[in-house]
């Protein structure tokens, strides 16, 4: 019997690695196998869509996406299950599809990363997430027995595949939870950096399938579904990527500028200047109309942000009447925060945004959606418009380093060099320490104040630095000095 492996490909959160080098239709099917045993047959029939449990099906652009559905499809409908093909769609897409249809989903994407690469994120009915604690471990398990010793032999009367087509329902499904119609009129850049933003944004902000005209002026970039990214790749949390979209935004004159991700189910936004709005300062904008909707209705509004979210978050939504969870960096995390607090809103600094109305699952498009319509009804004293740099001051009252990865040999013993320089040695003087997920090492109750939170990647021998101070001087200093212990004896990633 052949020894498999498949935990490099089947990581924390979802299933990610290169084509065909690391997976291909033959491993897609053992694990369509896997995830129908583990997730889908378990417990009580799922679904209004038939006697038969259902599995719904979607992909990005990638051209390796249909014979990798085809064949974890097959894994599926082998083992009795039903299967409902949506198409392209973004991740997003596919978690409206899971919630609405209320059936277990699988996603075909490999978000932000090259061409070469694509990946499976799973989820149980209702959009409920499959981490490495909550199925994904057995999945990985069992699919690794599958093609070690071949896949089980299909049930007598296998399931079937359909096809649905869920763009428009999707599109009308968010335009219930957020109304744009009575904004003022904005122009908008939109970098679909050749992702599925390029279906998405004109379902959902155009007239397509019929929807009203909204008070918007969509300049498109990059719109053309193409998974060989040929004008960037559709990772907007570097620099480089929004590069485009900040130029685009000053030569229209636009009001804003929104990037997607390849699966677009994260969004960042570039203010009216071409500057990066950092995703911290949307939580909190984003928050504190979830928290006044909450409020307006008599609810206890609950609002979930990662520990390497801005101070400024916990401090805004708790002022404005909200109950603040933290926790780790990982959306199986915020997600099952979210459900435990039957929470209102959730953000990560990685700019994924969760919201209870939508299966407490993370879609970029409908924070896109409540930036717009803040940005649109924003006055100041004298009832003229605000622009989106002066709205956004006010989320943005500290300085940020921005996650910086340094490539380490030895994580432990980097990690020790922090600790024994800031803890142990008190060098920067007398700090509150807590291991929630890495390490944070906090200088906020005095002056200067400043924190910083060092964490290990869980695929990769990279550590993770996030620094924030209250001016730009003191980041700098904290963020040199890290980053000098981090590599010591090591180069940047």
């Amino acid at each position: 019997m052949r020894d498999i492996d498949l935990s490099s490909l089947v990581k924390a959160y979802d299933v990610r690695g290169v084509v065909p080098d690391d997976w291909g239709p033959a491993t897609a099917e053992a694990l369509g196998a896997a995830f129908a045993e583990v997730v889908v047959l378990p417990g009580a029939p799922n679904g209004p869509l038939s006697a038969r449990r259902s599995v719904v099906l979607g992909r990005d652009m990638r051209e390796s996406g249909p014979s990798l559905v085809d064949a974890f499809a097959r894994g599926v409908t082998n083992r009795g299950v039903n299967v409902v093909r949506i198409g392209q769609c973004s991740t997003d897409g596919l978690y409206h599809a899971s919630g609405v249809l209320d059936v277990p989903g699988a996603m075909f994407t490999a978000s932000h990363n090259p061409a070469k690469y694509n990946g499976i994120k799973m989820c149980r009915a209702g959009a409920r997430p499959v981490g490495e604690a909550t199925g994904l471990a057995e999945v990985r398990s069992l699919a690794e027995r599958y093609l070690a010793e071949g896949l089980p032999t299909p049930v007598e009367d296998p399931g079937v595949v359909s096809d649905r087509e869920m763009l428009a329902d999707y599109a009308r499904f968010l335009r219930s939870l957020v109304d744009l119609s009575a904004i003022r009129p904005l122009k908008v850049v939109v970098d679909a950096g050749n992702g599925m933003a390029g279906l998405t944004v004109p379902a959902v902000l155009g007239t397509e399938g019929g929807q009203p005209e909204l008070p918007l002026d969509v300049v498109p970039l990059y719109f053309e579904l193409d998974g060989s990214f040929p004008n960037h790749e559709a990772n907007p949390l570097e620099p480089e990527n929004l590069r485009d979209l900040q130029a685009a935004v000053v030569e229209h004159g636009a009001d804003l500028g929104l990037a997607f991700d390849g699966d677009a189910d994260r969004c960042f936004v570039v203010d009216e200047t071409g500057r990066a709005v950092s995703p911290s300062a949307i939580t909190a904008l984003v928050g504190l109309r979830e928290v006044a909707r909450e409020r307006s209705e008599g609810r206890t509004p609950v609002v979930i942000h990662n520990l390497i979210t801005s101070r400024a978050v916990p401090d805004l939504l708790t002022s404005a009447g909200a109950t603040t969870v933290r926790t780790r960096v990982g959306h199986s995390f915020i997600k099952a925060e979210m459900a435990e607090h039957t929470a209102v809103f959730g953000g990560e600094h990685s700019a994924h945004y969760y919201f209870r109305d939508f299966f407490f699952a993370d879609t970029g498009m409908l924070a896109a959606m409540h930036v717009l319509a803040a940005l649109g009804s924003a006055r100041d004293a004298a009832g003229d418009p605000v622009a989106l740099s002066a709205l956004a001051e006010a989320y943005e009252p500290y300085v940020a380093s921005g996650e910086i990865n340094s490539r380490v040999a030895d994580v432990p013993a980097a990690r020790a060099r922090v600790i024994d320089a800031y803890v142990t040695e008190q060098g920067a003087g007398p700090v509150d320490v807590d291991e929630l997920d890495g390490i944070t090492i906090s200088h906020w109750d005095t002056t200067p104040r400043w924190w910083f939170n060092l964490r290990a990647s869980n695929t990769e021998p990279l550590l993770r630095l996030n620094v924030e101070a209250e001016d730009e001087d003191v980041m700098v200093k904290v963020r040199d000095d890290v980053l000098g212990l981090v590599r010591a004896e090591a180069g940047p990633a």
